[in-house]
Order: C-alpha cells, then sequence, then structure tokens
C-alpha cells in the first residue's frame, strides 16, 4: 500500500480557517482523521470517489468541507472557524471496506499534517 500524502497544515489563531490537501491517485473513498495526543485518531470527513457524497463527524459539520479536485487527484478538506480543539495531526486514508467512521476500515495512511489552532 503506497502511503498518501498530507500538506496544507499550519499554525493559526481561532476563528481562522485552513486548507488542508491530500495527494489520491485510487477510484476509493477517502477519508480524514485526526490525532490529538493522548486521543484516538478519530473520523472527520469523507467523499466518494465522485465527490458528490459526503460524510462528517458531528464536531465538525457545518465549519468544515471535503471535496474532490476538479482533476480527481486530490482531495481537500477546507476547514474554516477553527478551535482550539481541532488542534491535532492531520490524516488522509482510503477506505477498504466496513465502517466508514472507522480507523480500522482505512489503509494507506500518510505521515500526517501538523494543525494548531490558538485561542
Amino acid at each position: 500500500q503506497v502511503p498518501l500524502v498530507e500538506s496544507g497544515g499550519g499554525l493559526v489563531q481561532a476563528g481562522d480557517s485552513l486548507r488542508l490537501s491530500c495527494a489520491v491517485s485510487r477510484r476509493y473513498v477517502v477519508g480524514w482523521f485526526r490525532q490529538s495526543p493522548g486521543k484516538e485518531r478519530e473520523f472527520v470527513a469523507a467523499v466518494n470517489w465522485i465527490g458528490d457524497t459526503t460524510y462528517y463527524a458531528d464536531s465538525v459539520k457545518g465549519r468544515f468541507t471535503i471535496s474532490r479536485g476538479n482533476a480527481k487527484n486530490t482531495v481537500d478538506l477546507q476547514m474554516n472557524s477553527l478551535k482550539p480543539e481541532d488542534t491535532a495531526v492531520y490524516y488522509c486514508a482510503y477506505h477498504y471496506g466496513g465502517s466508514l467512521y472507522e480507523r480500522e476500515s482505512f489503509g494507506s495512511w500518510g505521515q500526517g499534517t501538523q494543525v494548531t489552532v490558538s485561542s
């Protein structure tokens, strides 16, 4: 499994926006997860291959938007109204089967990109 590559993380203030990007090459559902120190890696959002069906965790619904790039070779996560509790390492991965909201259903994890939101 070739790992995916995330980019776009950084340090921002509460209320700011940030856009993450994940380079993809296969026709799978792609998900974004995040993990903060001492916590489990948790589901954030996912999008199907075509890009017309999306899924969100309740904690980010209305603030984050997942989308496919026009050439279908990226999956972006637009994060608005960021909060300090959004601070985490963000990962993208392919969905290989099973529950869409469970880490175990995904693979080809990238190394992640750090997002830090200061208050």
